[in-house]
């Protein structure tokens, strides 16, 4: 049965209540392991961390969520994918820690990053950074907040000089071309969730994404950003599917609508 609009608006509010509730606990469990130095194995060929804390955030995510909506299928970064969450509508999309590296290495840039996917795009959404004490949410009814207040990135100015988070490659790249908006790079945060998250809080203008970042990367951060007055885009302009068989994406942008108008043709001429 298809549920109307008013009954799928009042579902994405009961999700983000539960998904913030369950990333904020997983956040605390995760800062319990934060600079105590937990066990680290090392995955894709010796290329990603992973630690015990992750472990852990993913198994009390996975014990809180999958019970609560039976019917929702399921993709985190820390649990195997059996591809049967392909059949289902509505998916939970999760990733424990995000930053494993800036975690381990005691910076405070990190978050558990929880979504609910509908139809192949963000309804709701939790980014909690702990050790920094922030809570980002967003439901596809609401706005984006931060600790309970209203988030919009920064007003975009046509002789504004963008500060930008991105690969040293991908800044070069631009700095070469004569019809690049002038842009300044920023420190790096190994978050991507977070620095997208960053500038959908007004902090930065923009963030320039390689390609091969994963949805459990980027899905809930899509939305704070959207419901921020921002968009995270591939190179063509358009829009992010999620859910999909396969979750990796190309090359990426995200920063305000008007500055993005600045950033995609310049971008895509090189990627």
């Amino acid at each position: 049965m298809n549920q109307s609009g008013a009954d799928l608006d009042g579902a994405w509010s009961d999700d983000l209540r539960l998904i913030a509730e369950a990333a904020t606990d997983a956040g605390r469990l995760a800062l319990s392991h934060f600079g105590a130095s937990p066990e680290v194995w090392w995955k894709n060929e010796g290329r990603s961390p992973v630690s015990a804390a992750d472990y852990a955030a993913n198994a009390l995510l996975e014990a809180r969520l999958r019970p609560a909506r039976p019917g929702y299928g399921w993709l985190s970064e820390e649990t195997d994918d059996d591809q049967t969450r392909l059949d289902r509508e509505t998916v939970f999309i999760i990733d424990p820690i995000d930053g494993t590296r800036a975690f381990l290495a005691g910076q405070k840039t990190w978050c558990v990053s929880v979504a609910v996917v509908h139809q192949g795009r963000p309804v709701a959404a939790a980014l909690v950074a702990p050790a920094l004490d922030e809570i980002f949410l967003a439901s596809a009814t609401g706005p984006a907040l931060l600790n309970g207040q209203v988030l919009s990135v920064t007003p975009f100015r046509d002789d504004a000089v963008l500060d930008v988070a991105s690969p040293a490659e991908l800044i070069g790249a631009f700095a070469e071309r004569e019809t690049a908006q002038s842009l300044n790079r920023v420190p790096h945060v190994p978050s991507l969730a977070y620095r997208i998250a960053m500038v959908a809080a007004g902090r930065i203008d923009a963030t320039l994404v390689l390609k091969n970042a994963h949805d459990w990367d980027l899905a809930a951060a899509d939305l704070i950003l959207e419901k921020a007055g921002g968009v995270l885009i591939s190179t063509d302009g358009t829009p992010l599917t999620y859910n999909r068989a396969r979750v990796r994406h190309g090359h990426l942008a995200a920063a305000g609508r008007e500055a993005i108008t600045r950033l995609i043709p310049v971008f895509s001429t090189f990627v």
